[in-house]
């Protein structure tokens, strides 16, 4: 179902826009003051959040119901290598996983709250910095539950969507309980001694070492998994050695590991680990092992499940996801602020269908209008009091602050610990 909307145009003008210009995590300046200037006439804007970040918000006739609606910001570092008119003008980043895309909905949705204003309640819109979170740096979800602008804020409902290859245009994708894995990389340091390459006895091989961990790291978890847990495991990135004619002294690789079940990620962390070091051990190499970004799942809150199957049929076509995807997103970190949902919004039709973080990713940019028609629909039932009661139910003080005036439960954790490494060390005896 793909709908003809009167403002998709010019939301695919701001589109391609923040597409020819993308930026990086937390250099988002220009992408800032481009929705600053667009949202500034029709919302109470703040700049600054997390550094690169703002926060909107509209107001309704009355108090009620508080909403909020978060769009991520940054770009990939990778090459565009699509042959169009808005290809990325920033050589080596792109928009490769679609936040222009999410910017230019959640834009779209508070034109359309701003000209019609809901009859109560608030909607805050956050666009956020720094999704992208290489090993070991920060993510910008937590940088922004981090700044004063959201400390101890709850919603009624925190929403979200991703631009989703696998779905047509048109489409948007509701997934039942989780929406997207949890992530825990890591850093394998492996330390050896250096010696010349014709006299490998007198050195201890960290690349020989390293390899190996590799090579049983995969095989590891792989055994060590059940066939019905859904687990992804890679590999992304090795170096070591200073010539070829030196036996290494040093190498290092890192991975990420992304399950949906804790006891399967908890299970899988110390095959991992245990591996690591066994095989160091085994060549008398050294090694220090380092966890980071650890990040949870994003799990949608049943309520609002139930609202988007009772609200978005008719609207746009709802495509009902049994099977949770092993990508991830900081969106996770959200969930301290109120129940959240967090929709796959269908891009692949005329254009579109290359995967996410690749150079040719692009969409069809009917997309918007289906984007901006979900996302405000549901910000409309729960404005309205359709969003039924239960454990994840809402505030309902239509101020988008905790009723005693204190942080989320969590917040603080969320806030400033989830993200940070936490490193151990096996000393070579």
């Amino acid at each position: 179902m793909v709908q003809a909307h009167e403002d998709v145009d010019d939301l695919v003008k701001l589109r391609r826009q923040l597409h020819r210009h993308p930026e990086l995590r937390f250099t988002e300046h220009g992408t800032a003051a481009t929705l600053a200037g667009r949202l500034a006439p029709i919302a109470r804007v703040r700049t600054g959040i997390a550094g690169t970040g703002l926060l909107a918000e509209i107001d309704g006739r009355a108090t009620g119901p508080a909403v909020l609606l978060r769009a991520d910001m940054d770009a990939y570092p990778v090459q565009d290598a699509k042959a169009v008119g808005y290809a990325s003008g920033n050589p080596g980043v792109c928009h490769a996983c679609g936040h222009d895309v999410h910017m230019a909905v959640v834009y779209g949705v508070a034109a359309r709250l701003a000209a019609d204003p809901p009859a109560r309640g608030t909607v805050t819109l956050l666009f956020q910095p720094a999704e992208e979170i290489p090993f070991g740096e920060a993510s910008g979800a937590a940088a922004a539950l981090a700044d004063e602008a959201l400390r101890g804020r709850r919603y009624d409902a925190v929403l979200g969507l991703h631009c989703w290859p696998d779905l047509p245009v048109g489409a948007v994708g509701v997934d039942r309980e989780t929406a997207m894995a949890a992530k825990d990389a890591f850093r394998i340091e492996v330390l050896g001694r250096a010696a010349h390459a014709a006299t490998p006895a007198l050195g201890r091989d960290a690349i020989l070492g390293l390899s190996g961990i590799v090579n049983l790291l995969h095989a590891g978890v792989a055994r060590s998994r059940n066939p019905h847990e859904l687990v992804a495991f890679n590999i992304g990135t090795i170096s070591g050695g200073a010539s070829q004619s030196q036996v290494a002294a040093y190498a290092e690789a890192t991975g990420t590991l992304r399950t949906h079940d804790e006891a399967t990620r908890g299970r899988l962390k110390e095959v991992i680990e245990r591996i690591a070091r066994q095989q160091a051990a085994a060549l008398d190499l050294g090694v220090r092992f380092t966890w980071a970004n650890e990040m949870p799942p994003v799990r949608n809150a049943a309520s609002l499940v139930t609202l988007a199957h009772a609200e978005l049929p008719g609207v746009v076509e709802v495509a009902d996801l049994t099977e949770p995807p092993l990508t991830t997103d900081d969106f996770a970190l959200l969930g301290v602020l109120g129940p959240s949902l967090y929709v796959k919004l269908g891009v692949t039709g005329e254009r579109g269908g290359a995967p996410l973080h690749s150079g040719a990713f692009d969409v069809d940019e009917r997309c918007l209008g289906a984007g901006v028609t979900a996302l405000e629909r549901l910000t409309r039932a729960v404005l309205d009091g359709r969003l039924g009661g239960g454990d994840d139910g809402p505030t309902g003080d239509g101020t988008g602050a905790a009723g005693d005036g204190t942080a989320a439960p969590g917040g603080d954790r969320t806030a400033t610990d989830v993200g940070r490494s936490a490193e151990t060390e096996a000393v070579r005896a």
